[in-house]
């Protein structure tokens, strides 16, 4: 009976990794190739990853059918209506608007609401919409094409590197009530890894550059600096997960889970991307 159990749980093992691969291959030839193509394709695409997000995290703190929810995905609607129109100008007062209208939301809705639902109908925002939308924004700067790929490259080329370098050297818990299985020496491989992928990424497409002073260096640093802030957004929303006794944020993606538990660490990327590469333009 009980070898019996050992073959079956082995054999759900191996069939749930072949899952795993054949969605991440999935999830790497849109994300690249999409990538390239650009335009209305790429904004549809980023548009879907966050209006998923958004419902994932709202999911969590059981507000996506609630009014706060429902504010939500309109603002939502409404944000992405200024990154397609181009009226970055109107970002911030927008935002102070999202704030205000959740609080009042909050107030109206106060019998039913708690505070921690209330914040969380803002962060939900700011982490699903504002920092995915980074995703978009990237694409349209100059070399967006070739750009928007670090983004991917510095978070996956850390957390592979990470992994097989923590399985073989791993001693020192990183954050070990959080995420037991993660080490510093993990880490350290994760950053190196990324640092190695994103000068190789950079000496291979140097010339489709037209932007970047120094391709090399400039995504070697991004690669780096990307690799190390992900982790945070890794844990970030393994600590949202642990805190409401959830293991995926929803099943969207067959042998990974939802959207954040594929992307957390690229949608804490994004923006950084965008700002570290006009240092180098």
């Amino acid at each position: 009976m009980g070898d019996g159990m050992d073959d079956l749980k082995k054999k759900f093992d191996k069939n749930n990794l072949m899952t795993r691969v054949i969605s991440g291959f999935v999830i790497a030839i849109l994300f690249f190739g999409l990538g390239i193509v650009g335009g209305y394709i790429w904004f549809t695409l980023v548009l879907i990853v966050s209006g998923i997000a958004l419902w994932e995290f709202y999911r969590v703190f059981e507000i996506e059918k609630k009014p706060a929810g429902i504010a939500g995905y309109l603002l939502a609607a409404g944000y992405w209506a200024l990154i397609l129109l181009d009226l970055e100008e109107w970002m911030f007062p927008y935002l102070i608007g999202v704030f205000i209208v959740e609080m009042g939301v909050y107030v109206l809705d106060y019998v039913n609401m708690k505070a921690e639902k209330a914040m969380a109908s803002v962060v939900g925002f700011i982490y699903t919409v504002v920092l995915v939308s980074f995703l978009y924004r990237v694409r349209t700067m100059e070399d967006g094409a070739w750009l928007v790929w670090l983004t991917c490259l510095s978070t996956w080329g850390c957390d592979v590197c990470a992994y097989f370098v923590g399985v073989m050297f791993g001693k020192h818990k990183m954050a070990p009530v959080l995420s037991p299985k993660k080490s510093v020496e993990g880490a350290i491989g994760g950053l190196a890894g990324a640092g190695i992928i994103g000068a190789i990424y950079g000496a291979v497409v140097s010339t489709r550059f037209t932007a970047l002073q120094t391709p090399v260096l400039a995504c070697t640093v991004i690669c780096l600096v990307a690799a190390a802030i992900s982790m945070i957004g890794d844990l970030t929303a393994s600590a949202y997960k642990r805190d409401h006794g959830i293991k995926d944020y929803s099943h969207v993606i067959p042998g990974h889970g939802g959207i954040l538990d594929r992307f957390d660490s690229v949608i804490f990327v994004a923006p950084l991307v965008f700002y570290l590469v006009g240092i180098f333009m």
